[in-house]
């Protein structure tokens, strides 16, 4: 610890935003990084803990206070490596991780945690500002070939490892496009593109090959890759979106998130409207949007609808409003319930909680509104409080948008899961443990949000490492690989 009173003499700064009439205009990321000396100062703030609670809050297990120390001394190459040591893209995390580190650090007591965040995407963006992240190719092969199907952050990670243990991997991809959710999923403004195409060359580096266009199960069958392969990994995601049951859900103009999201980004990245939109362009230009879930994904239609230069904007999240400040000494250093506010809402948007939609309206087939009422917590005779609807409560909602993004229920089933044979846990997902992630099938392994259900990218990262690791040692009867 350089600086024990560090956290006393200096006050939290964060990264600030560019100002909303102008971030509006553009799909950049609109995030403004802090001068090398200030965000130095920001690190002076760790504490060093005994007990390291960020370690146990961040699912990579990131050693933070260690590179938080170097940042401070202004050894920024050193920090990079111990950084690069847990995680094998800080420049995603750094940008779209919610950041439970921070939220489990010891100066979060009172609010004022480590810009934990803001220093890891600091010091990857100086590491390759500097040239220091260069590809780290394995000095021997071991011959073997591994597939990996799927190319989010989970099969990324899981590729990268591999191929630095010494491995031929092969990465399937479906879309026409490297990065699965990172590339289509989550915006432009949140996350830049480039960065994806720069880690990808690093991997070419490497020796992965990528394979863009080919889905494993449709064009490619499961039992090719199996007689072809040493081993399969499937890091395809969760891609079954939760779906709106009400009367009039058929009515034009009610999109699944992503089906708005998606060819947004393609446009982005250069793409005509007919190869962006096949099924049709969806616009929420002088609409009245209404974007049903409340959460990361919710945000994003927010945010993109609002650049699209929509009439309004409100988001419906059938649960209550969360408490604006958590209890700290209950969940204290877990990661809290706590209302939280994104800069797409900032940006213009109205946020409505404990409302259940009942059904859709509309006229010549298209929707106008959404019938809705409130719900209410009540406790049971059993202690367990259920929402019900409030009497009386019922209202109409304008809307010529309306967007779910509630939620992902697992893998789809269709294809490759169909094909495989593989067993599926009580949620629908893929059945594999954490201590060595192998499915029912023989050389099958599964990591990310197939196995988990929709999570984090960082959850997705630390699965795709651990992955790597238990493939590893099934062919090679040994591993190197770090946990």
């Amino acid at each position: 610890m350089g600086l024990p009173t560090g956290f006393l003499e200096i006050e939290r700064k964060d990264r600030p935003y560019e100002k909303v009439e102008a971030r509006l205009k553009t799909w950049k990321e609109f995030v403004q990084p802090l001068p090398a000396d200030e965000m130095r100062q920001q690190a002076a703030r760790c504490m060093d803990c005994g007990v390291p609670f960020c370690h146990n809050g961040c699912p990579v297990n990131n050693i933070i206070p260690e590179w938080n120390e170097l940042v401070r001394r202004d050894h920024w190459q050193a920090a990079l490596e111990v950084l690069h040591s847990t995680n094998n893209f800080p420049e995603f995390t750094g940008r779209i991780c919610p950041a439970p580190c921070e939220a489990a650090c010891t100066l979060n007591i009172d609010d004022n945690p480590v810009t934990i965040k803001s220093i890891e995407c600091a010091i990857v963006d100086r590491g390759w500002q500097e040239g220091w992240i260069q590809p780290q190719a394995a000095t021997r092969k071991t011959g073997k070939r591994v597939a990996v199907v799927g190319s989010g952050p989970a099969g990324l990670a899981c590729s990268q490892q591999l191929a630095r243990a010494g491995h031929s991997v092969t990465l399937f991809e479906k879309a026409d496009r490297i990065g699965g959710l990172l590339r289509y999923g989550i915006p432009d403004f949140k996350m830049e593109k480039t960065l994806i195409d720069r880690r990808m060359r690093q991997m070419e580096g490497e020796g992965v090959e990528f394979r863009t266009g080919v889905e494993v199960g449709s064009t490619l069958s499961v039992k090719s890759l199996l007689e072809g392969y040493d081993a399969v990994a499937l890091t395809g995601g969760a891609e079954w979106p939760r779906d709106l049951e009400v009367p009039g859900r058929e009515l034009k103009g009610i999109h699944f998130a992503m089906d708005f999201l998606v060819p947004q980004n393609k446009r982005v990245a250069g793409d005509d409207e007919a190869r962006a939109a096949p099924k049709g362009t969806i616009s929420a230009k002088g609409k009245h949007v209404v974007v049903i879930g409340g959460g990361d994904t919710g945000s994003d239609c927010v945010g993109t609808s609002n650049r699209h230069g929509a009439a309004s904007v409100t988001q419906l999240e059938v649960m209550p409003q969360p408490p604006e400040r958590e209890n700290k000494a209950l969940t204290w250093p877990d990661w809290p319930l706590k209302l939280r506010t994104s800069s797409s809402h900032e940006e213009g948007a109205t946020r409505d909680f404990a409302v259940l939609t009942k059904r859709a309206v509309g006229s010549n087939g298209k929707v106008e509104g959404l019938e809705c009422v409130r719900l209410e917590g009540v406790k049971g005779a059993d202690g367990r409080t259920t929402m019900q609807e409030v009497p009386g409560s019922a209202f109409t909602l304008k809307a010529d948008l309306v967007l779910l993004a509630m939620g992902f229920l697992g893998p789809r089933r269709n294809g490759l899961l169909e094909q495989a044979g593989m067993a599926l846990d009580a949620r629908g997902n893929v059945a594999a443990t954490v201590q060595d992630y192998k499915t029912s099938v023989p050389k099958l392994f599964a990591a990310g949000d197939m196995r988990r259900g929709q999570s984090l990218v960082v959850w997705a990262i630390r699965e795709g490492r651990q992955c790597a690791r238990s493939i590893d040692e099934f062919l090679m009867g040994e591993t190197n690989l770090p946990r």
